[in-house]
């Protein structure tokens, strides 16, 4: 058994990804090395026969073949950056407490160490080989046992490390964060499901599919949200049918469907709750459930009047550079996956802090 892989974002280093977290047409691999700086979009990069090329003119270029690339190395730039922003962080914190305490960072260490030292039990060792076992090749647990407990140690030493910086930059106003996030804009019209109030502070645009897996799993992290900001939050909803899920179209119609009764959202969720009951004469099961006038809402199935606004959100959501489900974009930062609340509430707190 080896662990390995790596989870981009968190502040711990997750070391074994046991799934993924969203919904994808098609895989690649990430790039783990942080893009070059960026350089002024006038500087020449290249000449043909005397033309000049411009940084700005390649750009452009590379967002019309590849605007899922583009944003993807973009954001990645960003977060490797933010990454090692909370690390120097990190660092001159504890420099300042071990200070304080009169102690070299060391001796600090080692003494908050000691204080949240736990062991390793039994119980952590096994439910961590259950968890793994297909990678454990047909290896005992007697065998991975050290390894195991070794690994968990490691990780226990992280995640104390990192418990440590939260405690300090709780004690603390003096620590602020100018490094500024990818942000992208997403044109809403008034089509668009809403939950939410037009002057909230914070606004997330969701692209989904309601035949995807990871899409359910975000939705009690975006109800917790809602429950948490109340009015500082907006919620717009983004139809994204990926091209693998076949039911996924007509289920977005079929919410649309409901939004003519004043239902979208209760069908939303009727949806997602029922995921492996989405074809046609199932629609209509969900619509009797939740109360709507079966006649019209069969007529509006059948005549598939919604399909072109399904398709205009999948289509927004290509020329975005969007290839995943769920995608998230909070402000216009991107989130992508079954993130959650954590993640939701980070991103949350920051913009809500950057206004007035």
């Amino acid at each position: 058994m080896t662990f390995s892989g790596s989870c981009r974002g968190t502040a711990l280093v997750c070391v074994v990804t046991l799934a993924v977290t969203g919904c994808s047409e098609s895989s690649s691999a990430a790039g783990q090395s942080m893009p070059a700086p960026a350089s002024r979009p006038d500087q020449v990069v290249g000449e043909v026969a005397g033309r000049q090329i411009t940084l700005q003119e390649v750009d452009a270029k590379w967002e019309e073949f590849d605007a899922a690339e583009r944003a993807r190395v973009t954001q990645l730039m960003y977060q490797n950056r933010r990454n090692m922003l909370d690390q120097v962080v990190g660092e001159i914190l504890i420099e300042n407490a071990a200070k304080a305490a009169n102690l070299t960072v060391e001796v600090y260490l080692a003494q908050d160490a000691t204080r949240r030292a736990t062991p390793i039990s039994e119980q952590e060792v096994v439910q961590f080989f259950e968890a793994n076992r297909e990678r454990a090749q047909g290896r005992t647990l007697e065998q991975l046992r050290g390894q195991i407990t070794d690994f968990l140690a490691s990780q226990r030493k992280l995640q104390s490390r990192a418990q440590l910086v939260d405690e300090l930059k709780a004690k603390t106003t003096d620590v602020k964060v100018m490094l500024d996030p990818p942000r992208y804009t997403v044109a809403t019209t008034a089509s668009d499901p809403v939950r939410g109030v037009a002057s909230a502070a914070v606004t997330i645009v969701e692209f989904s599919d309601y035949q995807c897996p990871f899409c359910a799993r975000v939705n009690p992290a975006l109800e917790q949200v809602r429950k948490t900001y109340g009015d500082k939050v907006t919620i717009i909803f983004k139809d994204f049918p990926l091209p693998n899920h076949a039911q996924a179209p007509k289920a977005a119609e079929a919410a649309h469907c409901a939004g003519e009764q004043g239902k979208y959202w209760e069908m939303h969720d009727q949806l997602f709750a029922n995921q492996r009951a989405l074809n046609v004469p199932e629609l209509k099961q969900h619509a009797a459930a939740i109360g709507l006038d079966a006649a019209a809402f069969t007529q509006c199935l059948d005549s598939g009047k919604h399909g072109a606004l399904v398709a205009a959100g999948l289509a927004q959501g290509e020329q975005m550079g969007v290839n995943s489900t769920p995608t998230l974009y909070i402000n216009g930062r991107p989130l992508i996956g079954a993130q959650p609340f954590e993640a939701f509430k980070q991103v949350i707190d920051e913009e809500l802090a950057r206004k007035p």
